[in-house]
C-alpha cells in the first residue's frame, strides 16, 4: 500500500513538473512572439538607423517616397560579392529614377568592409549593423537577403540568394516610384 501512495506521488510530481514547464514555455513563447516575428511580403517595413562607411545616418524613413533595395550582407559570403558588382551597376542606373540601395553588413570590422568597398569600387552607402539589431528585427537568416520596399514603406518581396544583375534591374523597376 505504501508503494502504491509512492507511485502515485511520483507520477503526479512529473505531471506537475511537466503542466509548469509547458505553461512558463506558453507564457515565454507569448511575451517573445512580436520580437520573433517574421517580416512577409505586405508588412511595413520596420524603422531602423545605421551608419554607413562615410558617417552618414541612415533611417528607413529617410527613404519614404522612394524605392529601397534593401541588401544584407558579408564579406566572406561568396553570393554576396557576386552579386555587389551588378548591384553597383544597377545603382547607378536607377538613382535617379527614385530607387536607392543601402547594403548592411553583418557585424564585420570596418577594415574588412571597407576593404571590400574599395576592392569592388562600390558607389551605394554601405552601413555595418555592429550590434546585429536591425538583422534581427529584419530575421535575416541566409545572407544575402535582400529587401524590396516600395515608397510607401511596404515590404514588396524579399530575397534570399544570390541574384543576376538581370534579377536586380528586375527588381528594382518593381520597386520604382509611378
Amino acid at each position: 500500500m505504501a508503494q502504491s501512495k509512492q507511485q502515485r506521488f511520483y507520477i503526479r510530481a512529473v505531471i506537475l513538473i511537466a503542466l509548469t514547464i509547458a505553461i512558463v514555455f506558453t507564457v515565454y513563447s507569448n511575451v517573445t512572439k512580436e520580437k520573433n516575428a517574421v517580416l512577409q511580403v505586405g508588412d511595413k517595413a520596420p524603422d531602423f538607423l545605421v551608419v554607413d562607411m562615410n558617417g552618414t545616418e541612415h533611417r528607413l524613413s529617410d527613404y519614404k517616397g522612394e524605392g529601397l533595395f534593401l541588401n544584407f550582407w558579408g564579406t566572406w559570403c561568396k553570393p554576396c560579392a557576386k552579386e555587389m558588382p551588378a548591384m553597383d551597376n544597377q545603382f547607378n542606373v536607377y538613382k535617379d529614377q527614385g530607387v536607392q540601395t543601402l547594403a548592411i553588413n553583418i557585424g564585420e570590422s570596418d577594415l574588412k568592409v571597407s576593404s571590400f568597398v574599395n576592392r569592388y569600387g562600390l558607389s551605394f552607402p554601405v552601413a555595418i549593423d555592429r550590434t546585429k539589431n536591425v538583422m534581427n528585427l529584419y530575421n535575416i537568416k541566409p545572407l544575402p537577403t535582400t529587401f524590396l520596399i516600395n515608397p510607401e514603406g511596404k515590404i514588396v518581396k524579399i530575397i534570399e540568394g544570390e541574384m543576376t544583375e538581370q534579377d536586380i534591374a528586375n527588381f528594382m523597376d518593381q520597386i520604382k516610384p509611378l
